[in-house]
């Protein structure tokens, strides 16, 4: 039996793995440009004679990439959830379906605007939603869903658009994690009503914070845009507020480094899709590792994070908190993932401040996944070269032997 990093022996990772953000002489240069243009905030016109505003530029080339009509910025990923919800028509009282299994923001964003999380729970082999406990959860109180795209993983947005057809609801698509995937050839974030997604600093397109609202509709545009700009209207005046709204707008500063670090996105991602075909490969061969079943449908895979599952003998044997700390001492940034939102008493409270209700949810497969099963790897770890990720992959096999 190998000695473990943990009782002294040789850590199993000892190539270096690829560092995060990445970034070059083009950041510079659009970043001096927007500096020396005189035009730093996100509205109205103004910038030095020949000057090309970087937000708009970047909108478009977004809602391009995804295959989306519309695009609207707006400050962080989290209100991009709360804005689409208003967007779409959602009010205060409205119950919107969710997964627990995901960032506390899909939550927290709904109940920003009053707007009430249902836990509907998730597969086991996926982790994504599952459509059919979303069937069991609408209620008449019931106006949209919000499809998590987690890791980069598109949901069943196949049997998620039909039972929103079939009971007259929003399909929200929270693509936070999805920069660049798609489903049946479709770019998310133009599969729902509306798209949300996050430039926060660890996404695989990162501007530091920031995030995207994408659509096809032009009224829900509209009203997204109208939102984010204190109630303005697109061809409205500087005074005129016709809606209630909020500034949530970027700068042209993070659009200028978006824009750069789309020149890289392509790239990134297929390296990402190499990292983690061969994590699959190499992991396929470890006994008390079950990989995440990937649909067909899915045809591009964003793998924002690298998902795998304990099985349930190995769970049985060791917590995943042990299996977790024996791997980091190998040198592998191994990490448990979220915990079930369902139980989280943050939201909890807040849906009984809004609703006056003591509320419990009942999501068995995301508790026994949280506890005992799911943990992932972050995405610079598939942006490693080979041998990190093949000395990734032999840490995790020898600290799973060792049970």
């Amino acid at each position: 039996m190998e000695k473990l990093a943990i009782d002294g022996g040789s850590k199993g990772l000892r190539s270096p793995l690829a560092q995060w953000p990445i970034y070059g002489e083009l950041e510079m240069e659009l970043l001096k440009e927007v500096l020396e243009s005189g035009k730093w905030g996100g509205a109205g016109g103004g910038g030095k004679p020949g000057y090309e505003p970087k937000l708009p530029l970047m909108e478009r080339k977004f809602a391009e990439l995804h295959g989306a009509a519309h695009a609207v910025s707006v400050v962080n990923g989290t209100v991009g959830i709360t804005v689409a919800l208003q967007a779409a028509g959602l009010k205060p009282g409205d119950e919107v379906i969710v997964p627990p299994y995901t960032f506390i923001a899909t939550a927290s964003a709904a109940l920003a605007y009053g707007i009430i999380p249902v836990f509907a729970d998730i597969e086991e082999d996926t982790l994504l939603i599952d459509p059919e406990k979303v069937v069991q959860r609408i209620t008449p109180k019931t106006k949209a869903i919000i499809a998590v795209h987690l890791a980069g993983a598109p949901a069943n947005m196949t049997r998620l658009k039909q039972i929103a057809a079939e009971h007259g609801l929003k399909l929200i698509e929270d693509a936070a994690q999805a920069v660049g995937a798609s489903w049946e050839g479709q770019g998310v974030g133009s599969i729902g009503d509306l798209g949300t997604f996050s430039l926060q600093s660890s996404k695989n397109l990162n501007a530091g914070e920031g995030g995207i609202i994408t659509t096809n509709n032009r009224d829900y545009w509209e009203n997204a845009w109208s939102i984010c700009n204190v109630g303005r209207i697109p061809s409205g005046g500087w005074y005129q507020h016709e809606r209630f709204g909020q500034n949530y707008r970027m700068t042209e500063f993070q659009a200028a480094i978006v824009l750069a670090q789309m020149t890289r996105l392509e790239e990134q991602m297929t390296r990402r899709e190499r990292g983690a075909k061969l994590l699959d490969e190499l992991l396929a061969e470890v006994s008390g590792v079950k990989l995440l079943h990937n649909d067909a449908r899915i045809t591009r895979h964003a793998y924002h994070l690298y998902m795998f599952k304990l099985d349930k003998k190995l769970a049985g044997k060791a917590t995943k908190a042990d299996f977790i700390r024996k791997v980091n001492a190998e040198g592998v940034p191994l990490s448990a993932g979220y915990v079930p939102l369902n139980r989280n008493v943050s939201i909890l409270e807040t849906t009984k401040m809004w609703t006056g209700e003591d509320r419990t949810y009942e999501c068995p497969v995301c508790e026994t996944m949280c506890e005992n099963e799911a943990v992932w790897l972050t995405q610079n770890v598939l942006l490693s070269d080979e041998q990190a990720i093949r000395e990734v992959a032999e840490a995790i096999r020898k600290v799973a032997a060792s049970y």
